[in-house]
């Protein structure tokens, strides 16, 4: 007999979903009048504290309800149940910014999420009445404004009824969704002739899967491993393992590779939802992203639309493509953007930008908010992009410029506002008086604290300005409001993992910084909220630093995918002559390098990269190379390309023509990973330098770091880091197994053992040569091919 379907939905969830309703305004900050952040946790926990001994805080409740076809299984948490005398009192508990005096009434939203509690809680004791209390807080005088309102039972249960029977049409439609989405995965094969090794390696995707742990993948170009990765899990969804999987990466080009393998299961009949977030900048209508009705026609009743707008989609079964979002989006008269997040819920993949997950101040908040878990199944690609992005993503930092800058701009407008930001910029002038270049210290908890002050003035502030009806504000003053807010919500994650700071930089301008050296404990937080993690890369070695940076796990799986491509197609030359170490540096080693250059192309006519270590060296090898390179035609790399002309610069290796191309690019930059460039239409790769970075006071936070707990600090700082830019770099040439193609590597560093213990297995046969035998070397090659 089947089992009937438990669909689980937090009470928060259902009634937004159901009730939402206006214009999506964020002219403040998006969240002032939600739960406040951390500044409400506090103010919840004093007034939870000061109802006395009848008043129960954070009661867990939940029920199972049976509906047609599903069982709903409601979740939530109520901030306090106060038994009085006879009466039985649910407490929501809200922190707001406005003045009380303008809370008239509570709001619908919160009162409904309310009332659920009081309908849950009566049901399971009996209940025949009982009272609901919004109580609403000011974040800055700490004021508080409650509203009592009386329920019968009966009453409780009509409304709650007519709530979850709104839901019922939704739920039924996911269910029948569902139904043909298993049977279509059950029906679908592996779409291409297993190559070597992939039945393996998509084995043990499906293997971790169904553990529930991590596995790391090093797979090399040409194992096949995006499909290897997908398939078995949208098997696993098929089987139960998962309800919905996130497909993460760092580039805008691998999305288009995960989209790319879902149309080609399609093809072989899969049905199966993805969606594509798009940023917001990207997909909006408008020319200035302007998320509030007076600038934008789209967010104006925006809510009172959408779901009718989503419901359309999935009832009709409308592919979720960017062009069939931005139809529907124009046809309901809805935001883009918001209608692509609302369709996320209802998709079985989604793919999108790492930060949608994990960013504190960006994640999506209805897969990963309120402790919210389910089973995710998180497929991240190009996963070495995330330890960087991780430390970003988790690090915060204020400047005082920036604080001196904005009082300047409020002097005549809020003494309330100058006097806590006089406060912030007196604490910064003192702790920079003690800095010469940087300074660690122990704790920035006081000047947190002058900054939850700022915070509080800033967002009072702003809602008085609204209620006055000058909703806009200096740019300077909003970048200085998200900057003071997100390192108060980095504060509260400090733990072992960080090093606090203050830098009085180059520029002369002064920081305090929160520094995630360890991102792994901050990511594990929203990973641990899914059931399993895919982490896969063509460059992800060693794969014990990956593991120490990117999960707390110590049983975590690690697989090495070998590339079956022909080792023969493959010529690897390390240059004895080369050096980019900044003591050698100079016109003569300039000179050297520009030989090699020089020498590679003219061993066979075809299109050729080198990467550099930075705009400066590559101008400065340019500058020598143009002295040689009659007959060779040359494209450059710049530092700040739009995306017309990256395209026109990739468009330049499409063409056919008669003498070499070189093409001058940066290790690390835009064209370095991610670019596929198959054939004949990229033959050779030279790459100039270890990849090592710049020394620099966070380079030097991190080394210091490991160190200090018995690690190869240079190596987690320095080694690591650039080794793996070359082989992001080295893997632009051989794409498929037809491809033949030659890597030079320039710097005598490479003939050193620890660097050498970086190189993929692939790479285990090279040659040293010099500048006068490498012609010699690339003619043979490319002769015998």
């Amino acid at each position: 007999m089947e089992t009937e379907k438990i669909i689980r939905l937090s009470v928060r969830n259902l009634v937004e979903f159901i009730l939402k309703e206006g214009d999506i305004d964020n002219r403040i900050s998006g969240t002032l009048d939600k739960d406040a952040m951390l500044m409400g946790g506090r103010l919840h926990r004093k007034i939870q504290r000061m109802m006395g001994s009848n008043y129960q805080a954070e009661v867990s409740l939940k029920l199972q309800l049976p509906c047609e076809g599903f069982q709903l299984k409601l979740e939530g948490r109520a901030d306090g149940i106060l038994l009085e005398s006879e009466k039985t009192i649910i407490d929501e508990i809200k922190g707001v910014v406005r003045s009380l005096d303008r809370v008239e009434r509570p709001v619908p939203v919160h009162l409904a999420q309310a009332k659920c509690y009081a309908y849950i809680y009566a049901r399971q004791q009996g209940l025949k009445q009982i009272s609901v209390q919004m109580t609403y807080c000011n974040l800055d005088t700490e004021d508080v404004k409650r509203f009592r309102e009386e329920y019968t039972f009966e009453e409780l249960e009509k409304w709650f009824l007519d709530l979850v029977h709104q839901y019922e049409r939704w739920a039924k439609l996911q269910i029948e969704w569902e139904k043909r989405r298993d049977a279509s995965i059950h029906q679908t094969e592996f779409p291409f002739v297993y190559r070597e090794g992939q039945f393996d390696l998509a084995a043990s995707v499906y293997r971790t899967i169904y553990h529930k742990k991590k596995l790391f993948i090093q797979a090399s170009t040409g194992t096949g491993k995006t499909m290897a990765v997908l398939y078995p899990a949208v098997k696993a969804i098929g089987e139960g393992l998962g309800d919905k999987l996130f497909y993460l990466t760092a580039k805008t080009i691998t999305r288009t590779v995960a989209e790319q393998a879902f149309s080609i299961l399609e093809e072989k009949g899969l049905a199966f939802r993805s969606i594509t977030l798009t940023a917001k900048e990207k997909i909006c209508f408008c020319e200035e992203t302007e998320c509030n009705p007076d600038a934008c026609p789209y967010a104006k009743g925006h809510f009172d639309r959408v779901n009718d707008a989503v419901y359309d989609m999935l009832e009709k079964q409308k592919k979720l493509t960017r062009e069939s979002i931005e139809r529907q989006a124009e046809d309901f008269h809805v935001c883009p953007f918001e209608l692509s997040l609302d369709l996320s819920e209802w998709a079985d993949g989604v793919i999108c930008d790492y930060n949608y997950v994990f960013d504190p101040t960006a994640h999506l908040k209805r897969f990963f908010a309120d402790n919210v878990s389910g089973d995710y199944l998180f497929l991240i690609d190009e996963a070495h992009n995330l330890v960087e992005r991780g430390r970003e993503m988790y690090s915060a930092s204020i400047y005082k410029e920036d604080i001196l800058e904005v009082k300047k701009l409020m002097k005549d407008r809020d003494k309330k506002l100058v006097k806590s930001l006089e406060s912030v910029n007196k604490l910064m002038l003192e702790m920079k008086r003690e800095c010469e270049n940087y300074r660690l210290v122990e704790s920035v908890s006081p000047f947190a604290v002058k900054l939850m002050n700022l915070l509080t003035q800033m967002e009072r502030y702003l809602e008085e300005e609204r209620n006055a009806g000058n909703a806009e504000q200096p740019d300077a003053f909003m970048e200085l409001f998200f900057q003071v807010r997100q390192f108060l919500e980095i504060h509260e994650l400090l733990d072992e993992n960080y090093i606090q700071y203050t830098e009085l930089e180059g520029s002369g301008r002064f920081k305090v910084k929160l520094f995630c050296v360890n991102p792994a404990q901050n990511l594990n937080h929203y990973l641990s909220q899914g059931n399993s993690t895919i982490f896969f890369s063509a460059t992800l070695l060693p794969i014990d630093y990956y593991k120490q940076l990117l999960s707390v796990e110590k049983d975590d799986y690690a697989v090495y995918a070998e590339s079956k491509f022909p080792q023969e197609n493959r010529k690897i030359l390390i240059g004895s002559e080369a050096s980019t170490k900044y003591t050698q540096r100079g016109t003569e080693m300039y000179r050297k390098i520009a030989d090699y250059l020089r020498s590679t192309v003219d061993g066979k006519n075809g299109n050729y990269i080198a990467f550099f270590p930075s705009y400066q060296f590559m101008e400065d090898v340019l500058e020598e190379f143009e002295k040689l390179a009659s007959g060779v035609e040359l494209v450059i790399q710049s530092q700040f390309m739009s995306e017309n002309q990256r395209e026109e610069f990739l468009e330049m290796f499409e063409e056919e023509r008669d003498h070499p191309m070189l093409g001058f690019c940066v290790m690390g930059g835009v064209f370095s990973e991610g670019i596929d460039l198959t054939h004949d239409r990229l033959i050779g790769v030279i790459v100039v330098g270890t990849g090592i970075p710049q020394v620099c006071n966070d380079r030097e936070i991190v080394k210091n770091y490991f160190d200090q707990r018995g690690m190869r600090g240079f190596d987690y700082a320095y080694l690591y880091p650039g080794m793996n830019k070359v082989l992001q770099s080295a893997g632009r040439v051989i794409r498929t197994e037809d491809d033949k193609g030659i890597i030079l590597l320039l710097d005598d560093r490479f003939q050193n053992r620890q660097y050498q213990q970086l190189f993929p297995r692939e790479w285990k046969e090279y040659e040293v040569c010099g500048r006068k035998e490498i012609k010699e070397k690339m003619e043979e090659f490319w002769e015998n091919r």
